[in-house]
């Protein structure tokens, strides 16, 4: 029997599917948002391994609180020098069925101010 998919699960598919497609060998700058914190990671898929992560569970960023919009900003800076430092400039922006707004937008707007280009 098919299992029932929930509408995140349906939108975090049909998002990874346009990506693979349209990624062009970029890696992927990849999102996780939970209650408490934010997570981002740069992977390589051709690879399948990660490149560059951060998140608000980091010792730099522990302090500053992980639910809200001030700390998205600073994980997006820090994954932005990280991937810098690994030699990355161009990645394709993985929401993961995340909705663009709030936490996700400033982290990715702080990851461009950072330097990545997507």
């Amino acid at each position: 029997m098919a299992k029932r998919l929930t509408q995140f699960e349906r939108r975090r598919q049909r998002l990874r599917t346009q990506i693979r497609r349209k990624s062009g060998g970029r890696p992927r700058l990849s999102v996780h948002r939970s209650s408490k914190n934010i997570y981002v990671q740069v992977i390589d898929d051709a690879a399948g391994r990660t490149l560059a992560a951060a998140s608000t569970l980091d010792a730099s960023l522990r302090d500053k609180g992980g639910a809200d919009t001030d700390a998205a900003k600073a994980v997006g800076k820090l994954i932005a020098e990280r991937a810098k430092s690994a030699g990355i400039e161009q990645v394709v922006f993985d929401r993961g069925g995340f909705i663009y707004h709030g936490r996700v937008k400033a982290l990715a707007d702080a990851a461009r101010e950072g330097g990545l280009d997507f």
